[in-house]
């Protein structure tokens, strides 16, 4: 399933800067980031239950918040991107 992470973490204390490095780290071990706290992950029930047990460990709820969407498939029926677009299609061979 291909889902949408935005997050917005307290920025106010080098602890919420810690948090958001943290954040950030997980997103981009399950997605690519698109905007600077939004990123499309690609991932499978087991996946998304991780990254989300992953995610909650590292805000603090009273201060941060982060929402997950889960994005109409096929994506380029649904999505319009104007400007950059730095996207990688998840379903194109991977080539080394």
């Amino acid at each position: 399933m291909l889902i949408l992470v935005t997050y917005d973490v307290s920025t106010k204390t080098p602890a919420g800067e810690r948090r958001l490095r943290k954040v950030a780290l997980v997103c981009q071990d399950f997605g690519q980031r698109v905007q600077k706290s939004v990123f499309e992950c690609s991932v499978n029930m087991a996946q998304y239950e991780d990254l989300v047990r992953r995610l909650r460990k590292c805000i603090e709820e009273d201060e941060d918040s982060i929402r997950f969407y889960r994005l109409v498939e096929p994506r380029d029926r649904y999505q319009k991107v104007f400007g950059l677009n730095h996207a990688v299609d998840f379903e194109a061979p991977l080539i080394f």
